[in-house]
């Protein structure tokens, strides 16, 4: 990098955007931005070097570089509103974080420039870059940290009234309790950030964000029926913006429509206008457990677990509701099999279901302790026996009932008897 400035202006801009190779443009970029000169004219043109250096470092996925032309711009940054600053200093968080594999240097940024913002006294900014931090935090499963953060910035943001960064802060929250499986927490949360979004305009992505996180919420609650209106809005909403959160909300769309046994209209979904946009793995690794459900196959079900793994197993939340659904069938097919006998191998029922002796056993000793019928384990024989259900006799309830209604009968003459007698 050349130590001599250029002048600020649109030809030596021009000049930057012209030269054959981003290297050669970001080295006339610097030596501009090393210009001293304060005119508005010149501030204004500084304004427009800055986006187009931190676009160009982006390409070349220089991440440090970025992190240093935050630092390098700080006296600059005393001679623009405040405004500007916090725009200039936001767009670079939110350029270094297009780049990937930069979670570490994004929570490192954001702790640089929360330290500058405090000393600077710049409220405003330092309580966006805090809740910057708080979710880098939680995306990467930094909880106790992030909860921390969170519990004294909400405080501050709820004294100075900042409803749309409140909305932001308590859906964070939100989200940061359900990852710690807190639900009452994660509830009150997003109550709160509903109640402050109704109060102000909330942009559609936002909007979106809480309808996701309330169909998250209902879905945690077996309220299928409920979780899947949310996730349709929440749908409706990032489909219009192309946000690439939609595929993610009709993902979860689909999940709700097979776990209410409802799996045949998933290739309805899936063919429709909206759904023909996003086909592909995501959608694939649904319409297959739909497939698997329909057809009660165990088999077919951990195929799809093993082919989609990446879709499945590791989504958080599609993942706890696919294990719940994988016991229930389980559980249904293993009670089909052993309906006809009293006494049962169960290395034939491990070979009827196609699953390991071992996993069978397991689950049958778990259902047996649940009394999802009656019998035993012959561990030394390796046999299931099962048990006749013992008929309730119905006398014995109905005899129960009868003397209780004649002792009412017998108190309601009583009473009427004393009334006569008085």
């Amino acid at each position: 990098m050349s130590s001599s400035y250029l002048p600020v202006t649109t030809d030596s801009i021009a000049q930057a955007l012209e030269a054959k190779a981003p290297s050669e443009a970001i080295s006339i970029l610097y030596r501009i931005l090393e210009n001293p000169s304060s005119s508005s004219e010149a501030l204004r043109l500084k304004e427009q070097v800055i986006t187009n250096l931190s676009d160009l470092l982006r390409q070349e996925n220089r991440g440090e570089d970025l992190r240093n032309l935050l630092t390098q711009l700080r006296p600059f940054f005393s001679l623009i509103p405040k405004a500007k600053t916090a725009k200039i200093v936001r767009g670079i968080i939110d350029t270094v974080a297009k780049i990937p594999g930069t979670s570490e240097l994004q929570i490192s940024l954001c702790k640089d420039m929360v330290q500058w913002t405090r000393a600077e006294k710049r409220t405003f900014l330092r309580q966006r870059v805090e809740a910057r931090l708080a979710a880098l935090l939680l995306e990467s499963k930094e909880y106790s940290e992030a909860l921390t953060l969170l519990s004294s910035l909400i405080k501050e943001v709820r004294r100075l009234d900042d409803k749309l960064l409140l909305v932001d802060i308590d859906l964070l929250e939100s989200k940061l309790h359900f990852s710690l499986r807190n639900l009452p927490k994660a509830k009150a949360s997003l109550t709160a950030a509903r109640t402050a979004a109704n109060s102000i305009y909330v942009p559609p992505a936002q909007q979106g964000t809480i309808d996701l996180q309330s169909g998250i919420l209902h879905a945690e609650e077996k309220d299928y029926k409920t979780a899947y209106s949310y996730f349709f809005e929440a749908f409706e909403a990032f489909n219009a913006l192309e946000d690439p959160r939609a595929v993610f909300s009709l993902k979860y769309m689909l999940l709700c429509k097979i776990m209410v046994s409802q799996a045949d209209d998933v290739a309805g979904i899936i063919s429709s206008k909206a759904g023909l946009q996003y086909v592909g793995p995501e959608l694939d690794a649904m319409k297959a457990v739909a497939d698997a459900h329909s057809k009660r196959s165990l088999k077919l079900f951990e195929t799809a677990l093993r082919d989609y793994k990446a879709q499945l197993e590791e989504d958080p939340i599609v993942h706890r509701h696919l294990s719940s659904l994988y016991d229930t069938l389980l559980e249904q097919n293993l009670c089909r099999l052993i309906e006809p006998f009293s006494r049962v191998e169960i290395a034939h029922i491990a070979e009827l279901i196609e699953l390991p002796v071992d996993h069978v056993e397991k689950k049958l000793s778990q259902m047996i302790l649940d009394k999802k019928f009656a019998g035993t384990l012959d561990q030394g024989a390796g046999c299931l026996i099962i048990f006749e259900d013992l008929k309730t006799d119905a006398i014995y309830p109905a005899t129960l009932e009868t003397i209780s209604n004649m002792g009412k009968v017998v108190d309601s003459l009583y009473v009427r008897s004393a009334k006569i007698m008085a």
